[in-house]
């Protein structure tokens, strides 16, 4: 991880320390899937459209902002599942924003090391579990990663576990995320933006970029709601992600 050079979306950083918590009232449950604790948020049945939702959380994880975004795909009709692979330790717990220091024990990039090496492992048994409990053969999938949880939406791009995905501030990813994948949608920086759309033109891959400018890492989910174009930003951002996925498991 010491190597940022071969990334084309970086390891977490300092970044991911900064942002606002939203109003709200997660209403989802708690299940145990994998042996990973799970939040469940399920559609309206009169909404539902029997599709699935896999959600990959960002460092700050099962926080009130991500599970209402979660919430945000349920209303959409999708049955929305996030795992917690950060096992209770996400890193709020450690560092509030990027200017904390009340923990000067907290080692960031041994937590990033500590947690990628146990969702390397834990993520594909979960995706199978989730896959047996709750889909049938019409099941048709999908999934959303935010920072830390975008590799893992490559991941499952690349195999036949999800019809699309999406992900938002990615991070973790490298040039074969983009050369195995099948269809995205994502915002990151110019530079590596502009190579991994060269990577996905060039293979002729099915992809929609969704960008905004003046934007920090984080808007989709840690933005200031009492900023107009911040709130703008991340509803536009969930409902270009569900639309993408409405058309893509519609087909």
């Amino acid at each position: 991880m010491s190597n940022e050079g071969q990334f084309l979306a970086k390891p977490s950083g300092e970044c991911c320390m900064k942002g606002t918590i939203h109003e709200g009232h997660p209403r989802g449950t708690y299940e145990s899937i994998a042996s990973v604790n799970t939040y469940v948020a399920r559609p309206d049945p009169s909404k539902a459209n029997g599709n699935i939702v896999l959600y990959f959380p960002d460092v700050w994880g099962h926080f009130t902002n991500g599970l209402l975004i979660v919430d945000g795909f349920a209303d959409a009709g999708y049955l929305t599942l996030a795992l917690d692979y950060f096992r209770d330790d996400p890193v709020w717990k450690h560092r509030k924003n990027r200017k904390d220091r009340s923990d000067p024990t907290f080692d960031y990039e041994a937590w990033k090391v500590k947690h990628t090496t146990y969702a390397d492992e834990y993520v594909p048994k979960w995706v199978g579990v989730v896959k047996e409990k709750y889909g049938c053969p019409e099941t048709k999938f999908a999934c959303v990663g935010y920072c830390f949880g975008a590799p893992y939406v490559c991941n499952e791009l690349a195999k036949t576990t999800v019809v699309a995905g999406a992900f938002a501030h990615p991070a973790f990813l490298k040039d074969d995320h983009f050369a195995n994948l099948q269809k995205i949608d994502h915002t990151f920086e110019t530079a590596s933006r502009r190579k991994a759309l060269d990577i996905m033109q060039e293979a002729k891959k099915t992809y929609q970029l969704q960008l905004f400018s003046g934007v920090e890492h984080g808007f989709a989910l840690r933005g200031d709601l009492d900023d107009p174009y911040q709130r703008y930003v991340k509803e536009q951002s969930l409902q270009g992600i569900v639309q993408w996925f409405d058309y893509w498991l519609s087909t």
